[in-house]
């Protein structure tokens, strides 16, 4: 193997749940690994988007008592994020999540990344360009200019299948009317202890604000739930995506733009409205925005084989499995709450390696929401649970050549 120092084994692009699983993994393997990141820390939609329970960790049972279902690297981030928050899984409706708090999930992704010898990790790097030769040849893009790269084998784990492009290869993406809508996640800070009674009280308020014209639609689906630190809340909105649902484009810069300005003008109107309204709020403010809104769901690679919502409701099982999918289908293609459908008798889905293996390229593997799935399938796989175990199998499979 070549050990220079612009030359790897194995490149991971994106640091969100699945790359950081997938860089981890492969750096444990031997393998001289070099982890690329847009933002200046790891989690992805843990972290830059606030997103702040872990879901897909836990089989889904009817007895209480929550059940991991990926070993290994899920396992492990599941014990360091209870250890780090002092709070365990909890039962929402049928399923079990843990919470996790964005601030931990970034300080444990740091201690893991700082611990393997193998692995590099470069932050604020956009890759450009991509071809394969003997090699993966890999043009980076940074304030300070562009280099060069090489790597024996990659991971495409940036959850946009941004590799199918830069390559000219096939992927899939729906109409834009069906596309989950994206969630824009807030903190707020200043405001006694909330509890359920508190929450479904703000919610009616919330109502009542935007049936006297005082807020705006967009904020009917708007939540708060506390974060598990003293005085903080989340507060967590779920955009339409556009002035016209057919607008909504999750890889359009200009789109993107719009909705960002948009959830903080509706996250700012409503707490500033609440904190006129009701005691509980009164010294409320919003102590932080998120990074960037949380796309669910954009561009997939098509692979060697195309999970389906029919696999998933079936629990359907595979040879070469690599992982359990364990959530229901959580579909989100409208700002009006999600629609859950669970399978038949609860039963996990087996995710073939042939999902994380794109038709026709050698050496290369994909991990994270945009695994080669499809519109329904991709509503169960997307959590951060399941690409934890996905980004584990594509890190292991990188490591082998």
């Amino acid at each position: 193997m070549n050990r220079s120092r612009d030359s790897f084994d194995v490149a991971v692009i994106g640091g969100g749940s699945a790359g950081l699983a997938a860089a981890v993994t492969a750096a444990r393997q031997g393998a001289r690994t070099i982890l690329l990141e847009r933002h200046g820390y790891l989690g992805g939609m843990g972290t830059a988007a606030l997103v702040h329970t872990f879901c897909g960790l836990y089989l889904i049972r009817d007895e209480l008592g929550a059940v991991l279902a990926n070993e290994g690297f899920p396992a492990e981030m599941a014990r360091r994020m209870i250890a780090a928050t002092g709070l365990g899984p909890q039962r929402m409706g049928r399923v079990d999540v843990l919470p996790q708090h964005p601030v931990e999930f970034v300080r444990i992704a740091d201690e893991l990344v700082s611990a393997e010898q193998q692995l590099e990790v470069r932050f604020h790097s956009e890759v450009t360009a991509i071809s394969q030769q003997e090699n993966w040849e890999i043009q980076i893009a940074g304030r300070g200019g562009a280099e060069s790269i090489t790597a024996q084998s990659l991971v495409d784990a940036s959850g946009d299948a941004m590799v199918a492009t830069l390559l000219g290869a096939d992927s899939s993406m729906v109409d834009s009317p069906r596309l989950q809508r994206p969630a824009y996640i807030f903190g707020v800070r200043g405001m006694l202890p909330m509890n359920d009674e508190l929450r479904l009280q703000t919610a009616g308020w919330i109502v009542e604000g935007i049936r006297a014209g005082d807020l705006p639609n967009d904020a009917l689906g708007l939540s708060f739930r506390p974060s598990g630190r003293a005085g903080e809340i989340f507060g967590t909105l779920d955009l339409t995506g556009g002035e016209k649902v057919e607008n909504y484009d999750p890889l359009d810069a200009a789109c993107l733009s719009r909705l960002e300005i948009h959830g903080r003008d509706v996250g700012s109107k409503v707490v500033t409205w609440l904190a006129r309204k009701s005691q509980f709020w009164k010294e409320a403010y919003i102590s932080h925005w998120p990074v960037r809104a949380g796309v669910r769901e954009s561009r997939r690679w098509i692979g060697e084989y195309v999970l389906t919502g029919d696999d998933i409701l079936a629990g359907n099982r595979f040879e070469d499995e690599i992982a359990l999918a364990t959530w229901p289908m959580e579909f989100r293609e409208t700002a009006r709450g999600p629609k859950l459908r669970f399978p038949e008798g609860d039963l996990p889905t087996g995710i073939p390696l042939r999902c994380l293996r794109p038709a026709g390229i050698g050496k290369l593997f994909v991990a994270g929401r945009c695994i080669s799935v499809d519109h329904d399938a991709q509503a169960s796989i997307r959590v951060m649970g399941t690409c934890f175990a996905t980004g584990q199998a594509a890190g292991r499979e990188a490591a082998k050549f």
